[in-house]
């Protein structure tokens, strides 16, 4: 019978390890972050991605599923895109541990000068347009989820 799987990137949350709490951590340790900023993304609110596949699932088993095809492969990530380093300056700004630390310079640097052992896509942001349709799902901006996520209490 039919299967829906979910494809994200990006995602971050207020617990675990992950690109946002790292940033929050370095920028309490360090007055200057070097970040990447030639590879653009959607960052996703774990939060955000829990609340709409929950939706996804209770429109499958609801008494009326969506007319659509259901079966396939999801794309689900915030709307909006941005780089590391354009983010890691959201996190930087937004952040209530930091409000402090407002002068950490978050400095862009280019992938080759941060090495990793995979090498990152320049452009992995996911089109989301099949979810919208299927599922009425809407995506948020990045940036507003973000100020949610470091928000909450």
């Amino acid at each position: 019978s039919g299967h829906v799987v979910l494809r994200t990137s990006w995602v971050y949350g207020r617990h675990g390890a992950n690109f946002v709490r790292t940033i929050i951590r370095l920028a309490l340790e360090r007055d200057e972050l070097r970040i990447v900023a030639d590879q653009v993304g959607a960052p996703t609110w774990s939060c955000d991605l829990a609340s709409w596949t929950a939706t996804i699932v209770s429109r499958l088993l609801g008494p009326e599923p969506p007319p659509a095809a259901t079966s396939g492969i999801f794309h689900l990530v915030a709307g909006g895109q941005t780089s590391w380093h354009g983010l890691a300056q959201a996190v930087v700004r937004l952040a209530p541990d930091l409000a402090h630390r407002r002068h950490v310079a978050v400095v862009p640097i280019a992938s080759h000068e941060y090495p990793l052992p995979a090498k990152r896509p320049a452009f992995s942001v996911l089109d989301t347009s099949l979810v919208r349709h299927v599922f009425g799902i809407d995506p948020r901006h990045w940036e507003e989820a973000l100020a949610q996520c470091l928000h909450r209490d």
